[in-house]
């Protein structure tokens, strides 16, 4: 049975995600590399596991959110669904069971604004970590004077925490962000889409999403 490790140190999964983070690179997008796949496959296990979802399920969902960016290997534009494709080659390759590549691939296919929705708890659970992944260490460019808006968001935020409550009825991100580099409209006006897509995907897992920004909430 394929587990998250067989993907982590798979070479060509590795190359992928290396030089998918090359072009994004190039294009001047936000660090995709091993931090942000690590980061989001942690927080889909987290996420499925608080939630009392099988092993199993946990363990796919970690696998989707660790392939979910290779997408940016063939272009940034659609790159969920071109991820999708991806995964499946490779997973099937690897011998996956076809019901289990089902489950990864509707998740990477379905994580990304404009196009994703939350049709499973695991694609809802990836959609929740990969927009909460927003932090000053994905940003390259390292002249704040140089920032766009984009990375001036990223750079204000010191913190990110994804949590859910004990009662299991709440998602909360909390982000600590230092205004002097981006403020809360900042944010709202390149990431309101996100959010909306993250209150979907708590939807979907029968939680409430909401946001902090500085202790208040936002949402």
């Amino acid at each position: 049975m394929l587990n998250l490790q067989d993907i982590i140190h798979n070479e060509a999964i590795k190359t992928y995600i290396t030089s998918a983070d090359a072009s994004l690179k190039e294009l001047g997008f936000t660090e995709h590399s091993f931090a942000h796949v690590n980061c989001v496959s942690q927080r889909v296990g987290y996420i499925l596991d608080t939630l009392g979802y099988p092993v199993r399920t946990v363990e796919l969902g970690q696998i989707a959110g660790y392939l979910h960016d290779i997408g940016n290997l063939v272009n940034r534009k659609d790159h969920s669904q071109s991820g999708a494709i991806m995964a499946w080659s490779i997973l099937n390759d690897m011998g996956c069971d076809p019901a289990e590549i089902a489950v990864i691939v509707t998740a990477i296919g379905n994580h990304d604004e404009g196009t994703g929705v939350p049709v499973n708890p695991v694609a809802a659970a990836l959609i929740l970590a990969d927009k909460a992944d927003v932090r000053r260490t994905r940003v390259r460019e390292k002249d704040p004077t140089a920032l766009d808006i984009h990375d001036r968001v990223n750079f204000s935020v010191t913190k990110s925490e994804l949590k859910i409550n004990e009662d299991k009825t709440q998602v909360k991100l909390k982000l600590t962000v230092d205004t002097r580099y981006g403020s809360v409209m900042d944010y709202f006006e390149i990431f309101t889409e996100r959010m909306l897509l993250c209150r979907r995907a708590a939807d979907r897992l029968g939680l409430r999403f909401c946001l902090y920004i500085n202790g208040q909430q936002i949402m």
